[in-house]
């Protein structure tokens, strides 16, 4: 493969066969979740019509990650990360199978889908952090920046091409067979996977006593609170997940009472949001190297501030998709360049537990905004909770940009 103008470490990143084999599959993967996000929101929102359920299940298919994602990240220093995941990734697909045989049946009812959803994100909390530190031991560090930006292009084609795949299938079939293809593609991502093989970094199997793990999960938290770079880092993630991210939960009710656009409506605001992402990770995987990441995450975290103030401010559905593209691009902006940083700096021992904070609140902090948004919703319509966490995102960025500086020093050195 020929290196191209302005694109010499994405050209690097695909020469490696492991790096080529694990994207692939889990590209079926994330195209497949995407499919599932969207049949269960629009099936939340048949059964309910209710912005307070949608708030529910998004929460519960988040929030197992604040309680779990500590202990998934100090098993993630210690186990076979190949045999975790394929692990994971078979359990995750017969959760989908169970929805979809639920649906199709007419047996489904909100109760079960909210313990499904539930008992599919507790696995996931245990995927993820096996997902981020394999890319790492697959590319190494001198292309680190162009794999996960690689990672977050290809789960945002998924993120336009799953919405629309799952538009047709709903329209056309149903929410049943729509779930089906979610199950299917999880077994085609296990397939991928036994063509990747890995070499596991020094002590990650090293073997440990049990008891120990508690020890170290307290070990994870302090380091990272200790790091002057990391700590702040967090700060910002987890503000821009709960007052930022979550108004994308939000869009079965918007498309529906807002733009009276329906599943369709629902299906072009969720693509809309990847095609800004596309975008996003397509610019970042020409980057070689961290040095300007940290003033790129500051900017982003204001240029989603003001997506979401336009994007409640307006009635006209084409102006709201520009703004969820622009939506799009400044959240796949702040999530690459804040595990880029976060990779970087991070001490390899300590990966998977850092990782497992990154994901306890990258993933957790969205459900929390989506519980409260959707109950604030409930009582002053879609709109208010939407703009008051954009309001909030332009504080942190004040308080972040003061300090930019300082948390460039510690993160790009």
């Amino acid at each position: 493969m020929s290196e191209f103008a302005g694109f010499g470490a994405l050209s690097r990143t695909l020469r490696v066969a492991n790096f080529r084999n694990y994207m692939s599959g889990n590209f079926l993967g994330q195209l497949g979740m995407w499919v599932q996000r969207i049949a269960v929101g629009w099936l939340t929102w048949q059964l309910t019509e209710s912005p307070t359920w949608l708030g529910v299940i998004a929460f519960a298919d988040f929030f197992p990650n604040i309680v779990m994602a500590p202990l998934a990240g100090a098993l993630t220093d210690r186990l076979d990360r190949l045999r975790a995941i394929r692990l994971y990734v078979l359990l995750s697909a017969i959760v989908s199978s169970a929805i979809a045989a639920l649906t199709l049946s007419g047996h489904i009812d909100i109760h079960l889908l909210l313990i499904l959803v539930l008992t599919n994100g507790t696995i996931m909390a245990f995927n993820y952090p096996v997902r981020l530190s394999i890319i790492h031991a697959l590319v190494g560090r001198d292309v680190l920046t162009s794999a996960i930006s690689v990672n977050a292009l290809l789960f945002n084609i998924a993120r336009i091409g799953g919405p629309a795949l799952a538009g047709f299938i709903i329209v056309t079939w149903g929410v049943g067979p729509a779930l089906v293809f979610t199950a299917a593609s999880d077994i085609a991502f296990i397939a991928a996977l036994y063509a990747v093989t890995l070499k596991e970094e020094a002590g990650n199997r090293e073997r440990k006593p049990a008891k120990d793990i508690p020890a170290e999960i307290m070990e994870g938290f302090r380091y990272a609170a200790k790091h002057p770079g990391i700590g702040p880092l967090l700060i910002l993630l987890a503000m821009t997940s709960v007052f930022g991210r979550p108004y994308v939960d939000l869009f079965p009710g918007f498309a529906d009472r807002i733009f009276s656009r329906g599943a369709d409506g629902l299906a072009w605001l969720t693509a809309m949001v990847g095609v800004g992402a596309f975008l996003g990770s397509l610019m970042l995987a020409r980057r070689e190297g961290v040095a300007g990441l940290t003033r790129m995450l500051v900017g982003s975290t204001l240029l989603l501030a003001l997506s979401l103030l336009g994007f409640v401010a307006t009635d006209i559905f084409w102006v709201a998709l520009v703004c969820t593209v622009v939506g799009g691009f400044a959240m796949v902006t702040i999530g690459v360049t804040e595990q880029t940083l976060l990779q970087t700096a991070v001490e390899g021992a300590m990966r998977g537990r850092v990782l497992s904070i990154y994901t306890l609140i990258a993933r957790g902090g969205p459900s929390i905004g989506a519980l409260l948004m959707g109950w604030v919703a409930e009582y002053t319509g879609l709109r208010w909770p939407v703009a008051g966490g954009a309001l909030i995102c332009i504080g942190l960025w004040v308080w972040a940009n003061r300090r930019q500086a300082a948390m460039a020093r510690a993160m790009e050195t």
